[in-house]
C-alpha cells in the first residue's frame, strides 16, 4: 500500500449541501425554504427564548436571591493542611500556592483549626480563627495577621 493509494471510507466524505444555484439542482429557487411567510424570509426567524406569544420560561420563574459584588472571597485552609511544612518554616501566601493548597483569585488567606498540628511554624495570613491561632502557639508556633 502506498500514501497515493489510500482514500477515506465510503460514505464518510460528504459534499456540502449547495442551496439556491439553479432549478436542476433541486434546491433551486425557493433554497428548500417554501414560499412565503417568516422562515422564507431573510433575516426570518424568531427570536432566541420565543415561545409563541406564550410568556417565556424566563419569565414564568419567579427571581430568588441577590449576589453581593462586594463579596470578598478568601482562600479557605485549615490547620491540618499544614501539616507537610517542615518544621520551623515561614508558611505564608507564597508558600501555599507553591504546595498546591491554594489557587486561583483570592481576596486573602483565612485559616481555620479543623485538625490537629504538631510541627511549630511561623504563619502568616489575612485572618484566623480563635481556635486555629491557640492550635498554632500551643504547637510552639508563631501566628502574624498581615
Amino acid at each position: 500500500m502506498k500514501l497515493h493509494e489510500l482514500s477515506p471510507p465510503g460514505g464518510s466524505k460528504k459534499s456540502r449541501k449547495r442551496v439556491g444555484r439553479g432549478l436542476g439542482s433541486g434546491k433551486g429557487k425557493t433554497a428548500g425554504r417554501g414560499t412565503k411567510g417568516q422562515n422564507s424570509r431573510s433575516g426570518g426567524g424568531v427570536r432566541l427564548g420565543f415561545e409563541g406569544g406564550q410568556m417565556p420560561i424566563q419569565r414564568r420563574l419567579p427571581k430568588r436571591g441577590f449576589t453581593n459584588i462586594f463579596k470578598k472571597n478568601f482562600a479557605i485552609i485549615n490547620v491540618c493542611d499544614l501539616e507537610k511544612f517542615e518544621s520551623g518554616s515561614v508558611v505564608d501566601e507564597e508558600a501555599l500556592v507553591r504546595s498546591g493548597l491554594i489557587k486561583g483569585k483570592r481576596y486573602g488567606i483565612k485559616l481555620l483549626g479543623n485538625g490537629e498540628i504538631n510541627t511549630p511554624l511561623t504563619v502568616k495570613v489575612n485572618k484566623i480563627s480563635k481556635g486555629a491561632k491557640a492550635k498554632i502557639e500551643s504547637a510552639g508556633g508563631q501566628v502574624e495577621v498581615i
